[in-house]
């Protein structure tokens, strides 16, 4: 175990209020001489609360058997995927990462690379090759502007294109047309940054 790459479970004192809801009601399968004992039900509180931890640990470790909820659990999924891990990212942006990567097992193809682009962008893409340059473009189509996590999604890329392939990417912006469609006054138009103007729906 790498005490330096691996986030531990849980705090479970974060989460009490959670752990009391799916804790038994123990009290209910006493005699009912025992309801009106304060020892008994502050023994049986005690008992349900350790069992309420113990079925929160149980969801917890099945959480990390699939990517999308894996917590501390995703720098084993790292290692099996051969990705070096990396804490300063998030959750999101390490199962990104993962699901390109198990998307990208393979011989490469054009669909495997629109695939792996899709994961990253979360919208639309299209592959455009270019053969006798020995390249391909990578058009996002579906989301405006520049898709979060572009430099996971190159290194991805890397890692996954054959070696003699070069490519190009593009992304999709607002035309002053649309936004005259949509009716955008230039005072409105004044009120936004450049930033998102471009991406204006």
């Amino acid at each position: 175990m790498n005490y330096g790459t691996t986030q531990y479970g849980i705090n479970e004192e974060d989460n009490i209020d959670e752990i009391k809801l799916i804790s038994p009601d123990l009290m209910k399968y006493m005699p009912d001489y025992y309801i009106t004992s304060k020892v008994m039900k502050e023994l049986e509180n005690s008992n349900s609360l350790e069992l309420g931890r113990l079925n929160y640990k149980i969801r917890d470790i099945k959480n990390q058997l699939w990517i999308d909820t894996a917590t501390w659990g995703l720098s084993y999924w790292e290692k099996e995927y051969g990705i070096e891990t990396n804490l300063l990212l998030g959750y999101e942006q390490r199962r990104e990462v993962l699901k390109a990567k198990k998307r990208g097992q393979g011989t490469t193809t054009k669909q495997m690379i629109k695939n792996v682009a899709e994961t990253f962008s979360g919208g639309e893409v299209n592959i455009i090759q270019d053969n006798p340059n020995y390249a391909f473009v990578v058009q996002f189509v579906g989301v405006k502007g520049i898709p979060k996590n572009m430099q996971l999604f190159k290194d991805m890329l890397e890692n996954i294109k054959p070696a003699h392939l070069g490519y190009t990417i593009k992304y999709t912006y607002t035309v002053w047309n649309v936004l005259k469609e949509n009716k955008l006054t230039c005072n409105n138009a004044k009120l936004k940054t450049w930033d998102e103007l471009k991406v204006y729906e």
